[in-house]
C-alpha cells in the first residue's frame, strides 16, 4: 500500500509538471477580423509583429478572417473567433470592430484603424478607452483642408470645388467643416455632393460639371467607393476634373493624387498593442492614438489625360509618383 501511495504521488507530479509544461509552450493565438479581401497593410501587421520578435507558426498563430466585401460574413468570422477562443482580435475597420464588439466582451480588440472610435461607440474616450476595446484611429479631420490646399496648388486659380461624401459616414460632418474653414481662407466656394452609395458617383459628376467645379475633393468613405475606384478614375477624366483621395488605392487605380493617413503604418502600429496586451496589458489602460504618418501621392498619367502639369515644388513634396 505504501508503494501504490508512493507511486501515485509520483503519477500526480508527473502530470502537473507535464501540465506546466504546456503551459509554458502555449502559442498565443490572434485573431484577424476584415470586411474586405486581404490588402497590402495587411502584411504589414504581420511585419510589425515580426519587429516584436513574433514569427507567424513559431511563437504565435493567426486566424484570418477576410470578408470579402460581405457584410454578413465579418458577423460569421467574429462568431468564429470567439469560438476559437483567441487571446485578442485585431480588426481591420469599422464594420469589423463592430462585428467584435456585437460577438465578444472579454476578449481584447485592437482597432487597426477607425475614423471616429467615440462616435462609433467603441470606446468611451481616446485618452480612457473603457470596455475590452483600444487601438488606433484615423481622426485627422484638418486632412481635408490640406487635400483642398493641394488642389489649389496644382490648379490655377482655382475658385470652385465640388466635395464628394458621405452624410451617414462618422466625421463627414467634421471634416467638412475643416474644409469650410481651409476654403475660407483660400478663397474657394465650395459644392457639396451628398453619395450614400454606389449608384450615386455618376450622378454626383454630372452635378459637378453643372455647378462650374474646377475641381474634385472626394471624401466618400471605402465601403461606398472601392468597387468604382476605376470607375470614379474615369469619370475625373471623362469630366477634365483633377480630384484628389484620402486613400492611395484610388491613385492606383488611375485617380490623380491622394493625400491622408499612412494605413500601412497604422497596421504596423496594431502590432505593439497586440504585443502589450500578450504582456498582461488591458485594453482599458492603452489610449487610442491618432495618425503620426501621412502619404502624398501623384499619378502622373492621369495629369497628362487631363491636360494639368503638375508644378515641380508639389511634385518634390510627393512621397510617390506614378509615371
Amino acid at each position: 500500500m505504501r508503494k501504490a501511495g508512493v507511486l501515485s504521488i509520483l503519477v500526480l507530479l508527473a502530470v502537473a509538471v507535464i501540465a506546466d509544461a504546456q503551459q509554458a509552450k502555449k502559442i498565443p493565438r490572434i485573431g484577424f477580423l476584415s470586411a474586405s479581401r486581404p490588402q497590402p497593410q495587411h502584411e504589414a501587421f504581420r511585419q510589425g509583429l515580426r519587429e516584436l520578435g513574433y514569427v507567424e507558426g513559431q511563437n504565435i498563430v493567426i486566424e484570418w478572417g477576410f470578408a470579402e466585401g460581405n457584410l454578413d460574413r465579418v458577423s460569421h468570422h467574429a462568431v468564429e473567433l470567439v469560438r476559437l477562443t483567441v487571446d485578442v482580435i485585431v480588426t481591420g475597420g469599422p464594420s469589423a470592430t463592430r462585428a467584435a464588439k456585437e460577438a465578444t466582451s472579454t476578449i481584447p480588440i485592437v482597432m487597426a484603424f477607425d475614423n471616429d472610435p467615440v462616435g462609433n461607440g467603441f470606446v468611451a474616450g481616446l485618452a480612457r478607452p473603457s470596455g475590452n476595446i483600444t487601438g488606433l484611429s484615423t481622426l485627422a479631420p484638418e486632412i481635408s483642408g490640406k487635400q483642398l490646399e493641394l488642389l489649389t496648388e496644382i490648379v490655377p486659380k482655382l475658385s470652385r470645388v465640388a466635395i464628394m461624401g458621405t452624410s451617414t459616414q462618422p466625421g463627414n460632418a467634421q471634416a467638412l467643416r475643416e474644409t469650410e474653414l481651409a476654403a475660407g481662407s483660400l478663397g474657394v466656394k465650395l459644392q457639396y455632393l451628398d453619395v450614400l452609395g454606389p449608384k450615386d458617383i455618376e450622378t454626383a459628376f454630372r452635378a459637378a460639371g453643372k455647378g462650374r467645379a474646377a475641381a474634385v475633393l472626394m471624401l466618400v468613405p471605402p465601403r461606398v467607393a472601392s468597387s468604382k475606384r476605376k470607375e470614379i478614375a474615369e469619370l475625373a477624366v471623362k469630366n477634365r476634373l483633377p480630384a484628389i483621395y484620402p486613400f492611395p488605392e484610388f491613385v492606383e487605380d488611375g485617380g490623380l493624387m491622394s493625400y491622408g493617413v499612412s494605413f500601412t503604418d497604422l497596421f504596423r502600429r496594431a502590432a505593439t498593442y497586440v504585443d502589450k496586451i500578450l504582456k498582461g496589458a488591458k485594453p482599458t489602460d492603452l489610449p487610442v492614438e491618432q495618425p503620426k504618418k501621412f502619404e502624398f501621392i501623384i499619378n502622373l498619367k492621369a495629369a497628362k489625360q487631363i491636360g494639368l502639369t503638375i508644378p515641380p515644388n508639389v511634385l518634390a513634396r510627393a512621397d510617390r509618383v506614378i509615371k
